[in-house]
């Protein structure tokens, strides 16, 4: 797999086995009428609750699934912020080693109360309605995420989604 940025869309979302694109995102949101970019990564860490020393995490999706609802989520951002003028929003699959990028979300809009927002509510609504599931590799063992949640449909969450204030 490997993600290269649209031609015809304000939209780049996909899932890929490789490190993501950052800087050819960065360059692609940029848009001449857009004073503001929100770029937001992701990256694996060395701990998850209640698991220290972790070494990996190992992302599965079930992309028949998960490329609609992305879309889906980049047209209810429209809908909310129609200021927006791209988005991106791209997730690794299978192993990640420590401090590698798992997902890169970014948008760009004339000014920033839009991109802020709009970035805030597509990385919250990718975790609660996109079936990407982790496990984790640590000193005690390897299991799935703890923080695994139900798949939740997009039009269940309504324009606004609460921040799971533990995973800020």
């Amino acid at each position: 797999m490997t993600l290269l940025p649209p031609t015809n869309s304000d939209t780049w979302i996909g899932l890929d086995d490789q490190t993501l694109p950052v800087s050819e995102a960065l360059e692609w949101v940029n848009q001449p009428e857009c004073g503001a970019v929100v770029f937001f990564a992701g990256n694996v860490r060395n701990h998850a609750e209640g698991r220290t020393n972790v070494t990996d995490i190992t992302y599965e999706s079930y992309e028949e699934q998960a490329l609609p609802r992305l879309e889906k989520i980049a047209e209810k951002t429209r809908l909310n912020w129609p200021e927006v003028k791209r988005i991106v929003m791209l997730h690794r699959v299978g192993k990640l080693e420590i401090g590698e990028t798992a997902v890169i979300v970014l948008t760009s809009s004339a000014h920033r109360k839009d991109a802020f927002l709009a970035g805030q509510w597509c990385i919250d609504a990718l975790k609660k309605t996109v079936p990407i599931w982790k496990s984790e590799t640590w000193d005690g063992g390897r299991d799935w995420g703890l923080d695994a949640q139900h798949i939740n449909e997009l039009d269940e969450l309504g324009s606004s989604i609460e921040p799971d204030s533990e995973n800020l």
